[in-house]
């Protein structure tokens, strides 16, 4: 089986979309022989701040000298991102060999994984296969019925930031939102928790409590800002000088999640010198959000699509875009909140751009840029991304800033169509 091959077989299954339960996820690792149950995890859930705080623990686990994997989802650039050892995708030889390997597994069932099954068992059989010392596992859309919770009880079970989405499959409310993520709380686990709204840490607490889970809350003040700038942000946490290359308000509260999870961790006999935590915040790289692509026009590029998203990325454009003529590209899924999702960061906008994301759940860009007029700026539907890059740039001054935001889905597209102009 080549790359391409392998590809087409686990992109094969897609129309099956979203199908909660664990049962096909345990019958194929059963089949496998439950590789999972060989390994060590870092299990994370929540609705943002997922993928930096899972970049952040991984790079720290690596400069300590651990056989680190990482699993993400969604990617952004290339499809290999899901899964990395010590900060390297996977190998195309090696995505090959290990899809090729499950296939036949997965063939036999007479109810077929799903895309995201699929790709979570050839990422845990990569894992066991490369002898993994920890994985840090982010989860899908879900937690207790995610496919991501078939793995034994991990090391520590993080919850970032928990807002509404999905709504459809997880609750209609943050407590049950909260209630259903909260099901990766395994027996032998200890719990580390974001400063959420109360209802939803009243729910992890009293969970916690319920099973005799250990947990650790972060505290974002115990991280002093020193200062910020487009580069980065200098921290102090204790005798600790950090350096985070992350920008934004929300990824100092992300990053004191990432720490007191590695304090749980020490707790837990893991060896975290100081010195790896230091090297580790200044490795991390985490594509897509609210990255700086250029200086001169500034370019910024964030995935943010959903409510919480849109309060993090109103606060660093204020920040770091306030005072400049902002031009904005954008696009956006059909079933997001987007009605409401521009009303903050619609008030910093000069002009739109809107494009249809490469997703079948897209809202078509004519559509986005009919709503778009009731904030009174110019707005103009375009074909493609490099389209809007261009016509973007065309009308930004030096001084002033291009936004591109509204989904993750069109983040590569963006970043690609941006490398190439």
């Amino acid at each position: 089986m080549t790359y391409e091959e392998a590809l087409q077989y686990i992109h094969a299954v897609s129309w099956k979309g979203s199908v909660p339960g664990l049962e096909r996820i345990s019958e194929l690792m059963r089949r496998l022989g439950n590789p999972e149950k060989g390994l060590k995890f870092i299990h994370i859930v929540g609705t943002n701040g997922k993928g930096s705080t899972a970049a952040t623990l991984a790079s720290v686990l690596t400069k300590a000298g651990y056989r680190t994997g990482l699993f993400i989802s969604p990617y952004v650039i290339d499809f290999r991102e899901r899964m990395q050892l010590n900060g390297e995708m996977i190998s195309r030889e090696a995505l090959a060999a290990e899809t090729e390997a499950v296939k036949p597994f997965a063939d036999a069932m007479a109810d077929p994984p799903t895309e995201f099954e699929l790709i979570t068992a050839v990422a845990l059989k990569w894992f066991a296969d490369e002898g993994a010392d920890i994985v840090v596992l982010e989860a899908g859309m879900g937690g207790e019925l995610d496919a991501t919770n078939v793995i034994p009880a991990p090391e520590a079970a993080v919850f970032t930031n928990i807002g509404l989405d999905h709504t459809e499959y997880l609750g209609d409310t943050v407590e049950a939102i909260a209630r259903t993520k909260a099901g990766i709380l395994k027996p032998g686990c200890a719990a580390a928790l974001y400063p959420n709204v109360p209802e939803v840490c009243a729910v992890i607490e009293g969970l916690c409590r319920e099973k005799g889970i250990p947990l650790y809350r972060a505290d974002p003040e115990v991280l002093v800002p020193l200062a910020h700038d487009l580069s980065g942000q200098r921290l102090q946490w204790g005798d600790l000088t950090l350096e985070l290359p992350l920008l934004g308000e929300h990824q100092r509260k992300n990053l004191s999640l990432a720490l007191t999870v590695l304090e749980l961790l020490r707790d837990r006999g893991w060896y975290l010198p100081d010195r790896a935590i230091v090297e580790g915040v200044r490795a991390v790289r985490w594509p897509g959000r609210f990255e700086v692509l250029s200086r001169e026009p500034l370019f910024v590029l964030d995935g943010g699509h959903n409510p919480q998203c849109m309060d993090a990325l109103w606060a660093a454009a204020k920040d770091y875009l306030a005072g400049r003529e902002l031009s904005v590209i954008t696009g956006v899924l059909a079933d997001k909140d987007y009605a409401s999702m521009y009303d903050r960061t619609a008030k910093l906008a000069s002009r739109f751009f809107t494009l249809t994301p490469s997703n079948p759940r897209a809202l078509d860009g004519r559509e986005l840029a009919k709503l778009l007029q009731r904030y009174g700026k110019p707005v103009a539907a375009c074909v493609s991304p490099a389209e809007a890059v261009r016509l973007a740039l065309s009308v930004t001054p030096k001084d002033g800033a291009v936004l591109a935001y509204g989904s993750l889905y069109l983040a590569a597209e963006i970043r690609q169509a941006y490398l190439e102009q």
